[in-house]
């Protein structure tokens, strides 16, 4: 979340880190999971750009987000790795 880059991860040990997207964000040390939520109704209701939510998911305290394209779940984690929310993805 910081800087907006992305790691790919394959089979094999295959690595893939794209370049920063965006300027460093600070993240919330203390996690809050109803702003994490706030965060993303916003942005699927299409009044956020990618880094609004990116803004406002660091004022919730989520450090990154996983997608696990074999379980179809997106995850949220805080700065302590805990998982803050898992959406299923359809």
């Amino acid at each position: 979340m910081t800087d907006g880059h992305s790691e790919y991860f394959g089979k094999d040990s295959q690595k893939l880190i794209s370049p920063p997207v965006h300027e460093k964000l600070i993240i919330a040390s203390k996690s809050n999971r109803k702003i994490l939520q706030k965060q993303l109704d916003l942005h699927a209701q299409g009044k956020t750009d990618y880094l609004e939510m990116c803004r406002g998911l660091t004022e919730s305290g989520t450090e990154k987000w996983t997608f696990d394209t074999d379980k179809m779940t997106i995850t949220y984690y805080d700065l302590d790795g805990r998982e803050m929310l898992v959406e299923i993805i359809e």
